[in-house]
C-alpha cells in the first residue's frame, strides 16, 4: 500500500449474487485514496450486484470489504450506520422523491442523519446545490427538471453529507453527449475540490477515458474480473480480446447497462 496515498476500499474474495444463484465470486481488489475506478463489462456480468455489496444492499455471500481500514461487512449495527455515513450514493435513474422539492431532498439526509438546524440546512443545501450549478432550482420538483438537472441534483444529495466515498451507478446514462461531458466535467470537479474517491458503474466509453484512474473489468463468463488497470492502456496493450473489444469499441455501441434498483429508505 502506498503510504502517501492509502487505500480508501479494500475487497477480499467476494462473493455476491441472489438466492441460490452466485453472479460474482473471487472477487479482489482494493481502490486509493481520491482515485476514480470505474467499474466496467458488458450487460450482465454483476456491475449492479458488485456495487449493491459495496453500499450494503445486498450482503455478500462470503468475503470482506473493509472502508479506510474499517471492517464493512463484519460490523455491527451501529458501526456500519456510522461506516455508511460516509458514503454518497448517486443512483441510475436520480431516485429523487417526486414529492419533495429539490432543496427537500437534498435536505433530507441532513434531518435524518445530523444535528443541525433548519437554518443550518438550508445554508447545507443551498452551498451543494451552487456546488452542482442549481442555485435557482431549489424550490423545483423533480418532474420540473431535464435530464441534466436531475443527475445534478442527485449529486447535490449525494454530497450532503460530505462524504469520503462516492458511489455512482450511470451517471450519464440517458444523456446527451453534451449534457453527458458536462456532468462528467462536474464529476472532475468534485473530485479536485472535495478529494473524495470515486466507484463509478458505467459502460459509457467517453465517460471513462475523460474520468477513469483505473478500470476494474467484469465477465459474465467467469464471474470474476479479467483486467484491472488505466483504461488506455488495457485498450492497447491486454492480452484479452474481450477487454480490447470493449475499450475499443465505439461509445455509441457501448452494452452493459446498469440496473442498480433506487433504495431511497437505505439511503445513507
Amino acid at each position: 500500500m502506498n503510504q502517501s496515498n492509502p487505500s480508501a476500499i479494500d475487497v477480499s474474495d467476494l462473493a455476491c449474487g441472489y438466492g441460490d444463484n452466485v453472479v460474482l465470486k473471487a472477487i479482489t481488489f482494493s481502490v486509493a485514496s481520491r482515485e476514480i475506478l470505474f467499474i466496467i463489462g458488458s450487460s450482465g456480468c454483476g456491475k449492479s450486484t458488485l456495487l449493491r455489496c459495496l453500499i450494503g444492499l445486498s450482503a455478500p455471500f462470503h468475503g470482506a470489504v473493509t472502508y479506510f481500514g474499517r471492517n464493512f461487512t463484519g460490523s455491527d449495527p451501529s458501526e456500519r450506520r456510522d461506516i455508511l455515513k460516509t458514503f454518497g450514493v448517486l443512483y441510475q435513474g436520480s431516485a429523487l422523491w417526486s414529492s419533495m422539492t429539490v432543496a427537500e431532498n437534498i435536505s433530507l439526509p441532513l434531518e435524518v442523519h445530523t444535528s443541525l438546524s433548519q437554518t443550518d440546512r438550508e445554508a447545507v443545501v443551498a452551498y451543494k446545490l451552487g456546488e452542482v450549478g442549481l442555485a435557482d432550482a431549489a424550490a423545483l420538483y423533480p418532474s420540473e427538471l431535464s435530464g441534466g438537472m436531475k443527475k445534478r441534483a442527485a449529486l447535490a444529495r449525494a454530497l450532503a453529507l460530505d462524504p469520503v466515498i462516492l458511489f455512482l451507478d450511470e451517471p450519464s446514462e440517458g444523456l446527451d453527449p453534451i449534457t453527458s461531458r458536462e456532468i462528467d466535467q462536474l464529476i472532475g470537479q468534485v473530485r479536485d475540490t472535495t478529494q473524495v474517491t470515486m466507484v463509478i458503474v458505467s459502460h459509457q466509453l467517453s465517460s471513462i477515458y475523460r474520468l477513469a484512474d483505473r478500470v476494474l473489468m467484469l465477465d459474465q463468463t467467469t464471474k470474476g474480473i479479467i483486467a484491472e488497470g488505466p483504461p488506455a492502456a488495457l485498450a492497447a496493450t491486454s492480452p484479452d480480446s474481450r477487454v480490447r473489444n470493449f475499450l475499443n469499441q465505439d461509445a455509441a455501441g457501448a452494452d452493459g447497462k446498469s440496473s442498480l434498483a433506487p433504495a431511497i429508505s437505505s439511503l445513507p
